[in-house]
């Protein structure tokens, strides 16, 4: 057990305990990551005593490393050759049932092992001379390492009661590590699962975020919805779940299909917008339902309805209301528009369209709709992605001839107001207008020389008098 023990700051801390006559363990994440073979960069401390004075005093044995203190929380931190290190006090904790915050007692190691989430995180490995190095496993972590399983070291009734946040972390943990919960830790997350209400959203997101960037994020949505979880956290998902069947007719599970469609993001891409965008992309679903006996189940308008949606469903789980909500919306507006593109009929002018619209961000555009593919039929699974080859090699073609992808008018508002010498008004916007259709539609390409003389020519049919040449130059 030593060998998780090799980094010579553990030494550092040794001697300092050793000095100090104080009892100091690492605890918590650290010690699971490294008997379960992970390489870990975090380490908790606990010692018996003052956790920001130890910190302090080991700083001053280190020389010239900077301490971060949060005295409100009786914590320290450090970094020290690539690892972050915190330092806090053998802490005993006890709960009032309208919070999740505790209040917090000087403790023993053995209380501070009681008020850890899981077993798995309650190993402790002695940093002290005497027994350096020896573990302190009072609830069968290690075992449940082995066994990988996710358990409370108390009664989960009262873990969960007490911080219902650690039913987000059971799943998270679950997901990530490819372990199961439990059965009667499981029972209590159902029991308990009205108690996430006075969690905050931002803690709560914090923790949904880390099971969406988890390797198959689906294995944590499936678990909060069989928890009950989701239908609080996340109503509009969880009105995805679900089969109607009319006439012998029925839709597939949306619920089911997002999911699937996440875990095909993931696979292939670590950016989380984009996982997002992939989990919000068929959200309107359920509010656009309709079946008529020629067509069955249809879904007219779920794509723009969707976008519609994001904002306000990234306000209520507090994320960011910036470009990547607004990234995350146009991924959502346009998921539907590649799919038109399959046709060898397409227009190139509805190519540049897309291109236009969806600028830089296409090669995610075509990565969610390729995710979006879920049939069971291989056959048909081949098909749809070679059809998306064809549309990527179309937009490849145009996109090397009209320079589309981030498109910026080659004739200004400026250049027109001094070309026809005029005021600032609502022609400029119609002339430019003009030139941005005629170049999507193909009538004139890409490029200053032909939008100018396509801007004199747009202006004379309005009117206006070109006066200044000048103006045209680059």
């Amino acid at each position: 057990m030593k060998k998780c023990l090799n980094d010579k700051i553990f030494r550092l801390i040794s001697g300092v305990a050793s000095e100090e006559k104080v009892e100091a363990y690492v605890i918590g994440g650290f010690v699971r990551d490294c008997f379960m073979g992970n390489p870990s960069k975090d380490i908790d401390i606990v010692v018996l005593g003052s956790g920001i004075d130890f910190a302090r005093k080991l700083s001053k044995k280190i020389g010239r490393v900077k301490v971060s203190y949060f005295k409100n929380f009786g914590t320290a931190m450090l970094r020290y050759r690539g690892l972050d290190i915190e330092f806090v006090g053998a802490r005993k904790e006890s709960y009032q049932r309208e919070s999740r915050k505790p209040v917090v007692e000087n403790g023993s190691l053995e209380d501070d092992q009681d008020r850890r989430d899981f077993t798995i995180n309650a190993l402790a490995l002695s940093l002290n001379k005497d027994n350096f190095g020896e573990l302190t496993d009072p609830f069968g972590g290690l075992n449940d390492i082995r066994e990988k399983t996710i358990r409370t070291p108390l009664d989960p009734d009262t873990t969960f009661s007490d911080d219902p946040l650690r039913m987000m972390r059971a799943i998270r943990f679950a997901t990530r590590l490819k372990f199961k919960i439990e059965e009667t830790t499981f029972k209590a997350i159902t029991g308990n699962c009205e108690r996430i209400k006075i969690v905050s959203p931002e803690r709560i997101t914090d923790e949904l975020n880390k099971i969406i960037m988890t390797d198959k994020p689906s294995e944590g949505f499936i678990l909060m919805e069989k928890s009950g979880l989701l239908e609080i956290i996340f109503p509009e998902l969880h009105a995805l779940k679900g089969v109607e069947v009319k006439e012998g007719r029925k839709h597939k599970d949306n619920f089911y299909h997002t999911i699937k469609v996440l875990d095909n993001v993931a696979a292939k891409s670590d950016n989380i917008w984009l996982r997002w965008s992939a989990i919000l992309h068929d959200i309107a679903k359920p509010s656009t339902k309709k079946y008529d006996e020629t067509n069955g189940w249809t879904f007219h308008g779920h794509d723009y309805i969707g976008s519609k949606m994001v904002s306000g469903i990234f306000r209520r789980l507090r994320l960011p209301m910036n470009d990547r909500m607004k990234y995350v919306r146009k991924l959502v507006a346009l998921h539907l528009r590649p799919i038109a593109l399959v046709n060898d009929q397409v227009s190139d002018s509805a190519v540049r369209r897309l291109l236009f619209d969806a600028g830089e961000d296409i090669d995610d555009l075509m990565m969610l709709c390729e995710a979006d593919i879920t049939s069971k039929n291989e056959e048909r699974v081949k098909r749809h992605l070679g059809n998306f080859a064809a549309v990527r090699e179309k937009m490849k073609e145009l996109e090397e001839k009209d320079s589309l992808r981030n498109f910026q008018p080659p004739v200004s508002g400026d250049d027109i107001r001094k070309a026809f010498d005029i005021e600032p008004g609502p022609v400029i916007g119609e002339i430019k207008n003009a030139i941005r259709e005629a170049i999507l539609e193909g009538e004139i390409s890409n490029n200053r020389e032909e939008a100018w003389s396509y801007m004199i020519q747009k202006g004379a049919e309005l009117g206006l008098s070109f006066v200044n040449g000048d103006a045209g130059k680059s």
